[in-house]
């Protein structure tokens, strides 16, 4: 017996509790799915000992989008932290470490309590795997119960729940009775999952509205906006459109955002509304005890939503905002990293405006600036038409690498494993190769270490992110470098001051920040 505790203590350590997470993600074959994956939360939830009801009582502010989506959670939970609640934040994908996906009052959950809580969740649905035909939720099936499950125990005033992709079949849309709803900017990505036009997106993210639930937008392309205005009328859910920031600021004078970028302007006006209508129904349950609410409301036209005078908990709730790689700027030295996830065509757009006013205001005041850019994809993004974008910011490197934060020591006796980097590599001379062609002048040379470089705009393809991040601080390991790079190297050595935009995918940015920011992890 003591044997036996011994190995059940080892078992369930902060380590052991990440393997049985990651080893949900083999049950990827649903995710081709997401009403199977829909369907089935209902007895997942049931089966970690949670009614559906009981979600009821988190008095949750549920948010969907296409961009901007965790930037307008996060100006959210920050404004209604200011207000003294106790938050909850449920949001997707992590950067750095899976604890980030699941944050009280703003912070990740400690390794403790994550453990903890996923133990307590897994072992209920291990116990009755039997009597469910064995089956197991998958990645993040279980990590949106395992969020509810910490949300519930730890007794917040509110969740932010984040949808993960879509709406309308999406695990977090178990959610029957959210206190409001936000839909960021609309624009097509997941094209295979939610479809190829932009009014099947539109339909899809309309799937959060709740009957008599106060549902918000920001501005849309009249077509989206016509689909959301319909879905809204058949579902009976109030929905209105946000004021402008500028109108605000009439009002209140310059606000100041936590978050580079203007884009970021759509996502503060949407945040404003949002915790503004949490704020009036938490007000009026506490003076009468209930909110007063119809299962249905007969809607007949699209409403503005009121302008109101913001709070100095609010304004200050927007200034106070941080969110990992999204515009985020770190300098160590003479580098200076400009961090954002960008990864479909409108999100570039903004990205790109937000690097070349930074590089206007640097040269301004600095001089000439030596520009790099860092870059992968992933799924079925077009990698050409995301490159095509950066072009005007003319980069005098092009990097590209996997998101391998490493690349491992000895991969012996692990085929899958080699063939899936070598996948990898080749997916980032196909980026390396668009590149090329959007830069004509430049010739190609491939190098035996898996490093690639040309003679003119100066393209490489490295192994891993560490291999790429070296390589830009010039600590680059002597078999990485190709014969010819000698120049490249005297380059940037030489250069006053170096400016490095790392995009295309926010796996990307996480391996960049977990070495840059190794205290991140803790």
């Amino acid at each position: 017996m003591v044997g036996q505790t011994t190995v059940v203590n080892r078992i369930k350590t902060f380590q052991a509790a990440v393997c049985v997470l990651n080893s949900l993600q083999k049950n990827a074959a649903l995710l081709q799915n997401p009403r199977l994956q829909f369907q089935a939360m209902h007895g997942f939830l049931h089966r970690i000992g949670i009614a559906v009801g009981e979600l009821d009582k988190l008095n949750i502010i549920h948010v969907t989008g296409t961009k901007g989506k965790g930037s307008t959670c996060a100006f959210t939970e920050r404004i209604l932290r200011n207000y003294g609640f106790r938050t909850g934040f449920y949001s997707s994908p992590h950067l750095v470490h899976v604890r980030e996906r699941i944050r009280i009052n703003g912070w990740p959950i400690s390794k403790q309590l994550f453990s903890k809580y996923l133990w307590e969740a897994y072992e209920r649905l291990e116990d009755t795997k039997g009597v469910s035909g064995g089956t197991m939720p998958f990645y993040f099936q279980f990590l949106t119960l395992l969020a509810f499950h910490v949300f519930l125990q730890e007794k917040v005033d509110l969740a932010v729940v984040e949808v993960g992709i879509g709406g309308q079949y999406d695990c977090t849309n178990i959610i029957r009775k959210p206190w409001v709803c936000g839909i960021t900017s609309l624009g097509l990505d997941h094209c295979s999952l939610l479809g190829d036009t932009m009014e099947k997106i539109a339909w899809q993210k309309a799937g959060i509205f709740k009957p008599g639930v106060p549902a918000f937008t920001v501005q849309q392309q009249p077509s989206s906006l016509r689909v959301l205005q319909s879905r809204a009328e058949d579902i009976g859910c109030p929905l209105q459109v946000c004021p402008e920031l500028g109108q605000y600021e009439v009002v209140v004078g310059p606000v100041n955002l936590g978050l580079a970028g203007k884009h970021q302007r759509l996502n503060a006006s949407l945040a404003l509304q949002l915790s503004h209508s949490w704020l009036q129904r938490h007000k009026a349950e506490e003076r009468t005890g209930t909110f007063p609410m119809t299962d249905k409301i007969t809607i007949h036209a699209l409403s503005q939503a009121v302008l109101f005078q913001p709070s100095t908990a609010m304004l200050e709730g927007l200034q106070e905002t941080g969110w990992l790689g999204r515009n985020q700027k770190l300098k160590y030295g003479n580098v200076t990293y400009y961090l954002d996830g960008a990864h479909t065509t409108a999100s570039m757009q903004a990205c790109v405006c937000w690097f070349r006013q930074e590089m206007l205001q640097r040269e301004e005041t600095q001089g000439p600036v030596l520009k790099i850019l860092l870059f992968n994809t992933t799924g079925e993004r077009d990698s050409a038409a995301l490159l095509r974008l950066l072009v005007p910011c003319h980069f005098d490197y092009a990097l590209f690498c996997p998101n391998i934060t490493e690349t491992p020591i000895n991969n012996t006796g692990h085929h899958s494993s080699t063939v899936c980097v070598q996948h990898m590599l080749a997916h980032c001379r196909e980026n390396q190769s668009s590149w090329q062609s959007l830069n004509p002048t430049e010739t190609i040379h491939h190098h035996h270490h898996h490093l690639v470089t040309s003679s003119v705009s100066h393209s490489l393809v490295f192994p891993c992110i560490l291999s790429a991040l070296q390589w830009i601080s010039q600590g680059e390991q002597p078999a990485l470098t190709p014969s010819g790079s000698l120049g490249f190297t005297d380059r940037l050595s030489e250069a006053g001051h170096i400016s490095v935009l790392v995009t295309g995918s926010l796996h990307l940015v996480g391996g960049v920040l977990k070495h840059l920011e190794p205290s991140l992890d803790s």
